[in-house]
């Protein structure tokens, strides 16, 4: 039983949450409850989930002494010791046999969709690799590869479900994984100085004042971009409402939340921690989705 629970926690399925993205093309384009263009988006998500996996196995088995010296990090499975690298190794090339299953699986229900998944999925599973072994090293390309990555989910996502991307879903993308990415690197420079454990090389060439000013100026530009969308002229016309600046209350207040998760808390290590766990952050994201479900669905 233990063995299993330690293969599970290796696989980290609570990050799964993050493939939820692949699923915003359907929920902006009103095609959610569209079965033909929600099957694809489901097979996506796992075939992302399970490719995801694969690279937490690869990221640990290559990160293993260094997450020995991490306070958090050194319970992993195989830092820990309770999974070895073998077994690693094995589970990473099963994930990824299962995320091609899953990815052959929409293909067959989407033909057409075959070039674009393939190729998001394969880039997505090849940049995670360099990021892995050396990417990760670089101050600042390390955060702007993980907002890529989110990007690529939508992209597969629209891809799938034969949807058209708007520049408007792909910037908000990118902003707000960006700046969730630059909050995770001020948890792991205050862990530097206050430990002196370098979680990752890059840690060195960042500092807090930097970090919060980063943190704030795209925080700035993400609440910015957000209301230029909901007020454009295309997006009243494309939902038929002009009442879609109201859901940019919702997400103010949850940027604001996250700052002071980041900046008063110190606590924004595990973005999926916060989202999965905070309140408040709860009760801004069901209320933006409540919102925004009325305009678009009602």
């Amino acid at each position: 039983m233990n063995r299993t629970k330690n293969f599970i926690r290796l696989l980290r399925p609570q990050q799964w949450v993050k493939n939820l993205f692949v699923f915003l093309p359907l929920f902006f384009d009103r095609h959610l409850f569209d079965l033909v263009c929600l099957l694809p988006c489901v097979l996506m998500f796992f075939a992302f989930s399970f490719a995801a996996s694969s690279i937490y196995c690869f990221n640990d088995i290559h990160d293993v002494e260094a997450d020995r010296k991490h306070h958090e990090k050194c319970k992993r499975p195989i830092a820990s010791g309770a999974v070895n690298i073998g077994a690693g190794y094995l589970l990473m090339f099963l994930c990824l046999i299962v995320a091609v299953v899953f990815l052959l699986a929409v293909i067959w229900v989407n033909p057409s969709s075959a070039p674009a998944v393939l190729l998001i999925l394969g880039l997505y599973v090849v940049m995670n690799i360099a990021y892995s072994m050396k990417l990760k090293q670089l101050a600042i390309v390390d955060v702007f590869i993980i907002a890529i990555g989110f990007v690529l989910r939508v992209f597969a996502g629209g891809m799938a479900a034969g949807i058209t991307l708007t520049h408007w879903i792909v910037l908000m993308t990118f902003l707000l994984t960006l700046f969730l990415a630059f909050a995770k690197r001020r948890d792991d420079v205050v862990v530097y100085e206050t430990s002196g454990v370098e979680v990752r090389k890059s840690v060195s060439s960042y500092n807090v004042p930097f970090l919060n000013m980063a943190i704030s100026v795209i925080a700035s530009i993400t609440m910015v971009c957000y209301i230029m969308y909901t007020v454009s002229p295309e997006v009243v016309a494309r939902f038929n409402s002009s009442y879609v600046y109201i859901t940019s209350i919702f997400v103010l207040a949850g940027i604001i939340r996250y700052l002071q998760i980041t900046i008063v808390e110190t606590r924004s290590g595990s973005p999926t921690k916060v989202l999965l766990h905070d309140r408040f952050i709860h009760g801004c994201i069901l209320c933006w989705l409540l919102a925004f479900t009325l305009i678009l669905y009602l």
